[in-house]
């Protein structure tokens, strides 16, 4: 039972930082990619497509927005 409530917890926090760290496209493709907010995750082409921008400019925003996360995790 405490697993279960130490993972809500972290799962709160979270989608609290995403909202709160990111810009709303940064927030936007991390949520798509690991389908966060009931969405299902989404590859890095599909959200390329989607974007009209490349795989590889998508895997940038994606590997920043992790960072800005993990700052914010550790701070």
């Amino acid at each position: 039972m405490l697993d279960d409530l130490d993972a809500k917890d972290t799962h709160r926090r979270l989608r609290r930082l995403v909202r709160e760290c990111l810009t709303d496209r940064e927030a936007d493709i991390i949520e798509q990619r690991y389908g966060l907010n009931g969405r299902q995750p989404r590859t890095q082409r599909e959200i390329a497509a989607a974007y009209g921008i490349s795989r590889s400019y998508v895997s940038r925003i994606e590997k920043r927005a992790l960072g800005k996360l993990e700052a914010a995790l550790e701070g």
